[in-house]
């Protein structure tokens, strides 16, 4: 009887650190791709594609997918095609106020 309850509480423990690495991971990755996204609105004056957001943040395309949809939700983006074809969302301007705009971010 020892045995089974040291397997099932082990299993449990398991299980249990299993799933809070796999949500400091998901914060971990929240943190990066914010960053991401806020730096490019901001360099980008507004106008981030797919890939410039993967790339920056240096994650999966579907993960930046489905980061980018919830923003486009949030923010109100319009999708936009520029001149060589290239596809990219404006986001409205991003207008920080003096005292922000001296700190580093």
């Amino acid at each position: 009887m020892a045995i089974i309850e040291f397997v099932i509480f082990t299993g449990l423990g398991i299980v249990l650190g299993a799933f809070i690495v796999n949500i400091s991971h998901n914060r971990q990755q929240q943190r990066i791709l914010d960053d991401a996204f806020y730096r490019l609105l901001e360099l980008q004056n507004g106008k981030i594609s797919l890939i410039q957001l993967a790339a920056a943040a240096k994650v999966d395309a579907q993960i930046a997918h489905k980061y980018l949809e919830a923003q486009i939700q949030i923010f109100t983006a319009t999708l936009e095609i520029d001149e060589q074809g290239d596809t990219f969302y404006k986001f409205p301007k991003l207008n920080l106020p003096s005292v922000l705009d001296k700190q580093q971010w």
